[in-house]
């Protein structure tokens, strides 16, 4: 049950859902479902909280998984009262919960055989086994003890090198040596079935399957596999394994599990329930295994990596690993906001949605990418905090990833404050923005003709470079206007004194890279779907604009229009009596007479609200707010899969990069060409040390030929499967004959043709 000392007693607010929770004050605990009181009792009253727990489960206001998460206990101990109470009433919530006291588990024999097998040095798990108890009991007894027999496979380290059609030796039982930490061992000899393995798992014995793989034709999906060179590379196995450490004992360990998610994303399986149109037997032999996990599996290993919460540190190793790779990219850092929108029923809080057009609940991430507009990490907002207040916290870890190194932040007018750009150029960074607000014209003869080429690109503006001041001449930066063939100007405002304006230009409109990044991820990755559906406690001292402003506002904006509506039926009514054939200032009296008391009230009514906004404070704590518990939207699950999206497309890139020298048309056409060959079939054919890929050939003989380019740049990075000894080599089937033949006549070498080049 959930007990907390005197201290922790003083005021503390469980959430069960979004209709229910738990608050503690003092020593008085209140269930509150829809903001009504429930049910009170003391916090020292353990049949009044079973029955509690009873009651939310039966009324159907949560479910034992809430209840138990909220309550402090395990599901089985909600089930285990509710099977209670339907048998006995309140007289089975009652009954004491646990061992008899004074009743001693195990019995004396017993004890000295516990204690002479852990002098041997037999583990817990080993000791329980032999005499019939739980492991739990015998750690009671001598403490928790390292298993000298549990094995631990490698995630991004050699494992043993299985020959085709050959088995592995059983796995030892001794523990490794001190040269070499890392056991090798494997308990399955069949890669097609993998029983002991899971028979292993189940008795703790495994902590992942090591890959074992066996020859077989035209396996669907395995072109995927080429993407293993720039996934291991790129290091998110390796510092996945030094964050984690592992998952616990499972036959689908961490690097199977990454190996899984990395690869769905490849595949473009958007969200895990797409594994059920998949054939299991069919993925597991991409993997080295017998069959792939299933949907509540992938789920089940996403809920235990997410409760480590290391998805922050996961990010920023891998963000620092791609810099010290990539230091040629991240001269110039793109930085811009995404705003995912929430459709559910949770109540969060609202922001612009631009796409959209209105504002809407949503969450705002932040992310930095490369002089390429590649995603390098990526942060989340609290409460969908601004540009401006956000760009101070991102440059702190970008300065934590690249040192003292000086690198210019490129962003959009979001983030537009000369306080801010002061700031920024003290602590090291140059800045590059468009400029905000009215400005003044450029006379256009003042414009001159820029060419240049950036990264292989030839671009020409009409370009004006000056000089601004901001901040009464306190800040004065370096304005870069250009001037667009319909008239338009953009200014554009940046630190940067040593780069030629054509160079600005191009740096500042280049975050149209990250923009399409943003599309490209929410078409092919499904970057805005939700990762689960849990909730988390807010802030609930958060400050939001107080909405009686609001509505103060748009009072006196009627106020002001009923005024300005009066004073022109006055003057209207003037006018008539001034035309009319009575005496004029008795008709002019008449008319005012009319009209006065209406306007002077409009006008008091005025003044009061005038007065009233004045007097409401701006900005008030979201608990004011909120008639339930104040929550957002849980974000580390959420977290980790766009790392996983991320990682997917850098790999993508990298790919395209290698790509490039075999296809010229890699910048229009390239990841298309991607996505086919992840889909591809291949051959597997595994040896002593090689696992050799057989791709079957793409859909046209210019992608074939090259797809073959880039399996001899990838032969050439030697990549050793993850957790395997095996050196993966890519090959391509040659095209069948006919493929090669010119389907048709000829065309004359004289006479024009409107065919596109060849590639």
């Amino acid at each position: 049950m959930l007990r907390l000392s005197p201290s922790q007693l003083e005021s503390r607010t469980h959430i069960v859902n979004a209709r229910c929770t738990l608050r503690t004050e003092g020593r008085l605990r209140v269930v509150v479902v829809s903001g009504i009181v429930s049910h009170s009792y003391s916090a020292d009253d353990e049949v009044a909280e079973r029955y509690e727990m009873v009651s939310l489960v039966a009324a159907g206001h949560a479910t034992q998984a809430e209840v138990a998460r909220a309550f402090g206990v395990a599901e089985r101990t909600v089930r285990r009262m509710q099977r209670r109470y339907e048998e006995a009433g309140m007289a089975g919530l009652m009954a004491r919960v646990g061992w008899p006291t004074g009743r001693r588990r195990l019995k004396e024999k017993r004890l000295e055989e516990i204690e002479r097998l852990h002098a041997e040095g037999v583990s817990n798990r080993e000791i329980a086994r032999r005499l019939g108890v739980t492991e739990n009991a015998i750690r009671k007894q001598v403490g928790p003890t390292r298993d000298a027999r549990q094995l631990s496979l490698p995630v991004d380290g050699p494992p043993p090198a299985i020959a085709s059609g050959a088995a592995p030796a059983v796995a030892e039982t001794t523990a490794p040596s001190a040269k070499d930490e890392t056991p090798k061992e494997n308990f399955g000899r069949d890669p097609r079935d993998r029983s002991l393995d899971r028979g292993a798992a189940c008795l703790g014995l495994l902590d992942d399957a090591a890959p074992l793989f066996a020859e077989a034709e035209g396996v669907a999906g395995a072109g995927v596999l080429c993407a293993l060179p720039a996934l291991v590379h790129g290091g998110v196995f390796r510092v996945a394994a030094k964050l984690y450490g592992g998952i616990g004992p499972a036959f689908y360990g961490l690097r199977t599990t990454l190996l899984v998610l990395l690869f769905l994303a490849l595949w473009r399986i958007k969200r895990p329930e797409g594994l059920k149109e998949r054939d299991p037997a069919s993925l597991g032999l991409v993997l080295g295994l017998d069959r792939a996990p299933e949907v509540k599996t992938v789920r089940r290993k996403l809920t235990r990596i997410a409760a480590r919460h290391k998805a922050e540190d996961l990010a920023k190793e891998l963000a620092r690993a791609r810099m010290a790779k990539l230091s040629a990219a991240v001269g110039f850092l793109y930085v811009d906001g995404h705003v995912r929108a929430y459709h559910g029923e949770r109540d969060i809080p609202k922001t612009h949605v631009a796409r959209m057009r209105l504002a809407m609940p949503a969450t705002t991430d932040y992310w930095v990418g490369d002089t390429r507009g590649d995603p390098l990490f990526v942060l989340t907002a609290e409460a969908n905090a601004g540009l401006v207040e956000m760009l101070p916290k991102i440059l702190r870890e970008v300065r934590g990833l690249v040192g003292d190194r000086r690198v210019t932040v490129v962003f959009d007018r979001g983030g537009w404050s000369p306080k801010l750009f002061q700031l920024l150029l003290d602590e090291g960074f140059d800045i590059l923005t468009y400029r905000k607000g009215k400005s003044e014209r450029i006379d256009e003869t003042r414009f001159a003709a820029r060419r240049a080429v950036f990264d292989g690109r030839p671009v020409e503006y009409l370009l004006h470079d000056g000089e601004v001041a901001f901040l009464d001449g306190a800040l004065r930066l370096r304005q870069v206007t250009r001037l667009s063939y319909d008239g338009h100007q953009t200014q554009i405002v940046t630190s940067r004194t040593d780069l030629d304006a054509a160079e600005v230009a191009y740096r500042m409109f280049g975050r149209w890279r990250q923009e399409n990044f943003f599309k490209y991820a929410r078409e092919e990755f499904a970057l805005d779907a939700l990762a689960d559906y849990q909730i988390e406690p807010d802030d609930p001292t958060r400050t939001v604009p107080n909405p009686a402003r609001r509505e103060l506002a748009r009072q006196i904006k009627i106020a002001r229009n009923e005024i300005k509506s009066l004073e022109q039926s006055l003057g209207a009514a003037l006018v008539a009596a001034h035309r009319s054939t009575r005496p004029g200032l008795p008709a002019l009296a008449d008319a005012h007479a009319d009209a006065e008391p209406m306007l002077r009230a409009a006008r008091e009514n005025l003044a009061r609200l005038r007065d009233a906004l004045k007097q409401t404070p701006k900005r008030v704590e979201i608990r004011d707010l909120a008639d339930g518990a104040v929550v957002k939207l849980a974000a580390e699950k959420k977290s980790f899969t766009n790392i996983i999206k991320m990682i997917a497309f850098q790999t993508e890139s990298d790919l395209l990069a290698r790509l490039e020298p075999h296809y010229r048309r890699a910048e229009d056409e390239g990841r298309t060409l991607l996505h086919e060959l992840f889909a591809a079939r291949a051959d597997l054919t595994p040896s002593a040390t090689e696992l050799r890929l057989t791709l079957h050939p793409l859909s046209s003989p210019h992608r074939t030929a090259a797809l073959a380019g880039l399996c001899r740049a990838l032969n050439e990075t030697e990549t050793r499967f993850p957790g395997s000894g095996l050196v993966l080599r890519f090959d391509v089937r040659p095209l069948p004959p006919s493929s090669l033949a010119f389907p048709g006549p000829k065309p004359s070498p004289i006479a024009p043709t409107n065919d596109p080049p060849d590639i």
